[in-house]
């Protein structure tokens, strides 16, 4: 096995599979990258059993072959290289790597220990712009559940339907929606997935450049494709629950909320409340004035207020502070966020209304 490739392309390349490596696993051949040249092209393939990642790049092979050899440790002597072309030759059981005037020599594992790429018959799927998913995805992965008992709670349900996709994900706690119209010509139908949060957002920062990612399902599996990348994950089983039974039906008081405002009076708010994650919404109707106070167990104590605008009610409800950044660390461009409240004893519904509609809900804590 003999091949030559740019220090770039293999060092993009072997980032891009990094995610498929085990992490903590006693066998070291799921430590290793499957290394494949044949037809001028390098295969690059890693496994951990619950996720395989395959990419593909061009190169000059002069003999073909394969290798297993430890990822990190490639990825490490690569990142160090020179903007010059790197050398792979076989030796027994080695590989010696060669660019310019630095040579390396690793010891290679039985390639016929690693596991088989999966193989797939997608039932179906949809072709979506990755710009565009990526940022929706951002919205809301880290509002699923880590909580392994409930594994339906551990994905992000995805539908398409009408050229419309929405992206839903909850902990029970909190529930994140976002939805935006998009072009999916590839799509007859609907197309509706549960697809583990994790996967969902490695796939797509993987793919990051990329025009648009083929997403699709089997039964068992969740396939991402995009240009020369394809990951596989596990597919989670079971029904997503109906998410759309804790929307409140109406609301009774509606807060205008400028974000930049709002986000740094929390930031100081929330310095006191480090030991008590609730901060109390003081919302005044006849000033238009939100409120925000918090106090720790040392009776420590701060409080600000900013100008809002208030149709409905006054009254007072308070929530777990690190949850309300959830929402407002998220957001790239609306410049005002709109909370909305079917009474002051119920969960409480921020909206931000844009190119991607985004619904945060959160439940409130007893003050």
């Amino acid at each position: 096995m003999q091949f030559t490739v740019s220090q770039a392309s293999l060092t993009s390349a072997l980032a891009t599979v990094m995610k498929g490596v085990a992490g903590t696993s006693t066998l070291p051949i799921l430590a290793g990258v499957l290394i494949r040249a044949q037809d001028g092209v390098i295969e690059f393939q890693t496994s951990n059993y619950t996720i395989a990642i395959r990419h593909r790049i061009a190169a000059r092979v002069d003999e073909e072959g394969a290798m297993v050899v430890p990822c990190k440790m490639l990825s490490n002597i690569t990142k160090t290289l020179p903007d010059a072309p790197v050398s792979f030759e076989m030796e027994d059981r080695q590989v010696k790597i060669t660019c310019e005037k630095s040579s390396f020599r690793l010891n290679t594992l039985d390639v016929g220990d690693f596991p088989e790429f999966p193989t797939y018959t997608l039932v179906n799927s949809v072709e979506l712009p990755v710009d565009v998913l990526s940022e929706m995805v951002a919205r809301v992965w880290r509002v699923t559940s880590t909580d392994k008992n409930r594994p339906v709670l551990n994905g992000v349900y995805m539908t398409v339907e009408n050229n419309t996709v929405r992206l839903v994900a909850t902990d029970s706690y909190r529930l994140a929606v976002c939805d935006t119209h998009v072009e999916t010509s590839s799509l007859e139908g609907s197309f509706e997935l549960n697809a583990p949060a994790e996967a969902l957002n490695d796939a797509l920062n993987i793919t990051g450049g990329q025009g648009s990612i083929l997403i699709g399902a089997t039964d068992t599996q969740v396939v991402f494709v995009a240009d020369n990348t394809t990951y596989v994950a596990r597919r989670i089983e079971g029904n997503y629950p109906n998410y759309k039974a804790l929307l409140p039906p109406s609301c009774t008081t509606t807060v205008k909320i400028d974000v930049e405002s709002f986000t740094a009076a929390l930031k100081r708010v929330a310095v006191i409340a480090q030991n008590n994650s609730a901060v109390r919404f003081d919302i005044g109707a006849d000033l238009g004035t939100l409120g925000l106070s918090a106090s720790s167990s040392d009776q420590d104590s701060a409080s600000e207020s900013i100008d809002v605008e208030v149709d409905g009610e006054s009254g007072v409800i308070a929530f777990n502070y690190h949850y309300i950044f959830g929402c407002l660390n998220v957001l790239n461009h609306e410049r005002e966020i709109v909370l909305e409240l079917q009474s002051y004893q119920q969960a409480g519904v921020f909206k931000a209304a844009g190119p991607i509609n985004y619904l945060y809900l959160v439940m409130p804590v007893r003050i």
